[in-house]
């Protein structure tokens, strides 16, 4: 098996999450839909694993609807919004550092005529709650901030947003793509002031292809998927009750103090890096798992290849750039040459300190046997 340490692309599935899958797959198979006794043995279990998800959560059961992915959750977050205010405004404001399944969003609503404020992050990549402040508008009707960016690990002010809105009189709904922050930082809904949240299972040890959307009592939007009326009639299509049973057991299987577990490795492997000649930390990151260097001189995606060929996995920024410029480490404005030998290092409660001192000793090695551009 590799070193892994690109825990914030995706973490390996737990044995609890794969046991429950093929438990599901091969005893519980009815259709939930279904009126004979195996159908409903399956709707039963549905039910009883949305309450052990809106409980890790910290949310009711009837406020949690299942999705496949965070991508899907935050279209589905920013369309619901839009609708929502479309007679209050068409100004909408996120941040330059959003995934891009916020972003990419957001600029097709630009080209529809929408107005789109990007908050910009200072060089360590935290955003001003003051300027969110100032951006508002009587016309905004959609604010769209993450808890955890992916890439720098920095803990964005989701609940003073969400506080400002309120302050400001504003009609504007809020939306947080939580996808890095589930689990690994304490927060319900609740407390953070949204109206719309988005999880991913595949980032806490839950397989790919399932994921969860907060959507606030009270709050009417329109489906998502139309179709037999499952969710509660927002997201119509037979339930995906293998990956529903996988994603509850990984959120059972989850225990707090692997927060501490994952940020001592974390702290460990800042410390153990500074042996590397010339490596720069770009930012150690607010949450406990993931933090960003960078090997000035050296491009990264060389990096991730010497380093893959080690047996050691990291990744120049999140998985969706596929080798593009990643826009949250452009957005930080950082040199010429620091920007292109950027790494992100994300961690899970597998990692060791031998962990990090083999990518430290990795990339120790490159810069021995490669020469550094101007």
């Amino acid at each position: 098996m590799p070193i892994y340490l690109d825990n914030a692309a995706t973490t390996q599935v737990c044995v609890q999450a794969a046991r429950a899958a093929y438990e599901a797959m091969t005893e519980g198979f009815g259709n939930p839909s279904s009126g004979y006794a195996l159908g409903q043995q399956a709707a039963a279990l549905v039910k009883e694993r949305r309450e052990t998800v809106a409980r890790c959560l910290g949310c009711l059961p009837e406020e949690l609807f299942f999705i496949s992915c965070g991508t899907e959750g935050d279209n589905w977050s920013i369309r619901a919004a839009v609708e929502y205010g479309k007679r209050k405004g068409k100004h909408l404001i996120t941040t330059a550092i959003e995934h891009s399944a916020v972003l990419e969003p957001m600029k097709d609503l630009e080209r529809q005529g929408y107005e789109v404020t990007y908050l910009k992050p200072d060089k360590t990549g935290h955003i001003s709650i003051d300027d969110l402040t100032a951006a508002l508008r009587p016309d905004t009707i959609l604010v769209s901030m993450m808890l955890v960016n992916n890439e720098v690990g920095t803990i964005l002010p989701v609940a003073e947003a969400a506080r400002a809105i309120k302050a400001a009189g504003s009609p504007a709904l809020l939306h947080c793509d939580a996808v890095q922050g589930f689990l690994k930082v304490p927060f319900t809904p609740k407390e953070l002031g949204v109206d719309l949240l988005t999880i991913s299972g595949h980032k806490i040890h839950a397989p790919k292809g399932i994921g969860a959307q907060y959507i606030r009592k009270g709050l009417n939007v329109k489906p998502l998927l139309m179709g037999g009326g499952q969710e509660s009639g927002l997201r119509s299509g037979t339930e995906p009750t293998v990956q529903i049973a996988a994603l509850a057991a990984a959120c059972e299987a989850w225990k707090p103090e692997y927060r501490e577990q994952i940020r001592a490795v974390k702290d460990y492997a800042l410390e153990k890096l500074k042996e590397v000649p010339g490596l720069e930390v770009v930012s150690p990151g607010d949450a406990p798992h993931v933090c960003a260097i960078s090997l000035p001189g050296y491009p990264s995606e060389m990096l991730v290849r010497d380093l893959s060929d080690m047996g050691i996995c990291v990744s120049s920024g999140s998985a969706c750039h596929k080798g593009k410029p990643s826009h949250v480490f452009a957005a930080l404005g950082l040199p010429k040459r620091t920007l292109m030998g950027v790494l992100r290092v994300s961690f899970s409660a597998e990692n060791t300190r031998e962990d990090v001192d083999a990518l430290a000793q990795g990339l120790i090695s490159i810069t021995k046997n490669r020469i550094a551009m101007r």
